[in-house]
């Protein structure tokens, strides 16, 4: 259990995409926590009203297959009668709240700090993709002036020498 929590990239790795929302499954937080997943689950719905849609979701049975195929992990979900629920960035936190245990309280703190690397290291993404793209039509369009330049030179080169050698100048 403290390896997971001391080596933040495992917690990072936890963290999965799902209707275009990083979210953690209740196993992997249940892990984490301490608890049973059974346990978890229990107290999400003691508070129920705790968790709007954007803390927390099920998962429907064309998601729960494709997370047991891609994940080995949740294998034993496969045969399970209860979907797996998904918990945004404030779901889990708001499970340390409920959960109300020193490890619950510890763990949240990190599992936040991953979310916000994550955030930071897609932003940051962002803003290299922008910087290249810009790069790109820069270059593109001192290519472009390159070539018609190069044109110019070749035509000025041909002219020079298909012209006759006429002198240009006064002949006395």
């Amino acid at each position: 259990m403290t390896k997971l929590i001391d080596n933040d990239l495992i917690i990072e790795d936890l963290i999965l995409e799902i209707r275009g929302q990083r979210v953690m499954i209740d196993a992997d937080l249940a892990r984490l926590y301490g608890v049973s997943t059974r346990r978890l689950n229990e107290q999400v719905k003691r508070n129920l009203h705790r968790f709007p849609q954007d803390f927390m979701f099920e998962l429907n049975i064309k998601e729960t297959s494709e997370l047991v195929a891609n994940c080995d992990r949740f294998n034993n979900t496969k045969h399970s009668s209860v979907s797996p629920r998904a918990f945004t960035e404030h779901g889990a936190l708001m499970l340390a709240s409920i959960l109300n245990s020193k490890t619950a309280i510890e763990t949240s703190i990190q599992i936040i700090r991953a979310f916000v690397r994550m955030r930071n290291l897609l932003t940051s993404n962002k803003e290299l993709t922008n910087k290249i793209n810009k790069l790109e039509k820069t270059t593109s369009f001192h290519d472009q002036r390159i070539r018609e330049i190069l044109t110019i030179i070749k035509k000025l080169i041909i002219y020079d020498n298909g012209q006759s050698k006429n002198k240009v100048g006064f002949s006395l």
